[in-house]
């Protein structure tokens, strides 16, 4: 059984969750959290201060020990809003990588957001429908509209609390004139956000991160007090008046809030505020607690490309490649007519398994690559290719991590008359064990590409006989026969011999 752990390095605390799998799906094993306030100085100075340093990287190598305990195969660290801004960010996490040995990945806030979705919907059973999902971080706020548990719209907008205390709130408690200011900034981003998602008949509201989960104890408490009934759901009306309530305390007043904690009072009247303007803007009734998150959409997402009999696996596939084909649609490329080239690059990473020996997960980069081979053309016909990689390397696309874009995009760039090079520049964002892979997938997809000359035509048919010092190409000629295929496919000849080692022959039947 493996088990997997996941890590959130974000702007107001670090979390750890460990997780087994057990049938098919993830049994927790072990969970973990500190507040760390990495985002505190770089909201203010664009830097991470050498405390917060210090603290969050005490708290992961605490993590780390509970990992080395409960022997987890896999781990996946990722960092949020903080590492986003600071200009200090890769010294940090080489630091962290020297004492860890973990490659903490920066993600972006619109993955940030689909990662939630991800935990919500693979482990709460009452997210079906159309629903809203906030998250309110420390360094961002995530808004994701979710319908039938699949993702329609995610929107990242700058409303951290910690963010917000630091640039906003600067006496305690706050002035009004503060306060004034940070209502106009919240209600400023949430236009914006509202052009994006669009939350008309939204059934269910559900609300994640430690503001939410302050806010609906607090609330309830409030609610129970005076009505004598508890109930599950956090109205907007308690959560403005709560809201009002703390901006007129002091911090150490919010600090005896029942659900408020000593480091939860210091950031909560601006996470509060976010609430209450979001709430009211969209016209909202209240909203739902979860106590799930990023972390659960981490070891979601492991659990999916780990194991292909999980339930989530298949969810997972369809809506890795829905991106695909979003991306092929938004740069003008017609996803049908680069399906031949996919099916061509399918078989031969099929027929060609002794040869080119690449680990399977190349399949799905070598079939995106071919979808996305041709979106450079959006941008400049000339150089295209270079456009395509660039395009590729720093597009959102769901399910893939920066790495796996990057292996993709340099895997789609070598198709003309360039080679991949270890000194060239895309190659050098490549990670130097994945080089010689990618080489061998260029090889594929050229000759894939090949293959496909003439648009017009249907489909040829291939048959691959692989031989000890040489492999064999057969083609079936379509309707209006193979004669450019044939000869784009004996160019590849010698470089596919320099890579595999191996002539290549191709012959009509």
């Amino acid at each position: 059984m493996q088990t997997f752990a996941a890590i959130d390095i974000g702007s107001n605390s670090c979390r750890l969750k460990i997780a087994r799998v057990v049938q098919h799906r993830l049994k927790v094993l072990h969970e973990d959290r500190e507040v760390t306030r990495l985002g505190g100085s770089v909201f203010e100075t664009g830097l991470v201060s050498p405390e917060a340093m210090a603290a969050t990287l005490g708290a992961l190598k605490r993590f780390q020990r509970a990992v080395q305990m409960h022997g987890a195969d896999r781990v996946r660290a990722v960092a949020t809003a903080a590492m986003r801004d600071a200009r200090n960010a890769r010294a940090f996490l080489a630091w962290v990588r020297d004492e860890t040995g973990w490659e903490v990945e920066i993600i972006s806030g619109l993955e940030e957001g689909r990662l939630i979705h991800r935990g919500i919907m693979s482990n709460e059973p009452g997210a079906a429908g159309r629903c809203l999902l906030i998250d309110v971080g420390g360094g961002s706020c995530e808004i994701s509209l979710s319908e039938h548990k699949r993702i329609k719209e995610t929107v990242s907008i700058p409303l951290g609390a910690v963010r917000l205390t630091q640039e906003f709130l600067h006496s305690d408690p706050p002035s009004k004139q503060d306060v004034a200011r940070l209502k106009q900034f919240i209600a400023r981003e949430l236009r914006r956000a509202e052009r994006r998602v669009q939350p008309t008949r939204v059934q269910t509201v559900i609300a994640t991160s430690g503001t939410a989960a302050a806010l609906s104890e607090a609330s309830r408490t409030v609610v129970k007090q005076r009505a004598g009934t508890k109930t599950s759901l956090t109205p907007t009306r308690s959560v403005r008046k709560l809201t009002e309530k703390l901006t007129k305390m002091s911090n150490a007043e919010r600090t005896s809030v029942q659900g408020i904690g000593p480091r939860r009072s210091e950031i909560i009247v601006a996470g509060a505020h976010v609430f209450a303007e979001l709430l009211e803007s969209y016209g909202l009734p209240g909203f739902r607690y979860s106590p799930l998150g990023l972390r659960d959409g981490i070891l979601a997402q492991m659990l999916a490309e780990q194991d292909p009999r999980a339930s989530a696996h298949q969810q997972f596939e369809r809506e890795r490649w829905e991106a695909v084909l979003e991306t092929c649609r938004k740069y003008g490329v017609d996803p049908r007519q680069a399906e031949p080239v996919r099916l061509h690059a399918v078989q031969l990473f099929q027929d060609l398994k002794t040869v080119h020996a690449l680990p399977d997960e190349y399949r799905i980069w070598l079939e995106t690559a071919a979808m996305l081979r041709d979106i450079g053309k959006f941008m400049n016909f000339q150089g295209y290719h270079r456009h395509a990689q660039y395009i590729i390397a720093n597009s959102e696309m769901f399910g893939f991590t920066p790495v796996q874009r990057v292996i993709t995009s340099a895997i789609a760039r070598y198709l003309g008359k360039s080679r991949p090079e270890a000194t060239g520049r895309t190659m050098r964002q490549v990670p130097p064990e994945e080089h010689e892979h990618v080489r061998r997938a260029v090889v594929l997809l050229r000759l894939a590409v090949a293959l496909n000359q003439d648009r017009a035509s249907d489909i040829l048919r291939v048959r691959v006989r692989v031989y000890p010092k040489q492999v064999l190409m057969e083609i079936s000629p379509g309707r209006t026969g193979a004669e450019l295929e044939m000869w784009s496919l004996r160019k590849e000849a010698a470089y596919f011999k320099e890579v595999f080692r191996k002539d290549l022959f191709v012959t009509l039947v």
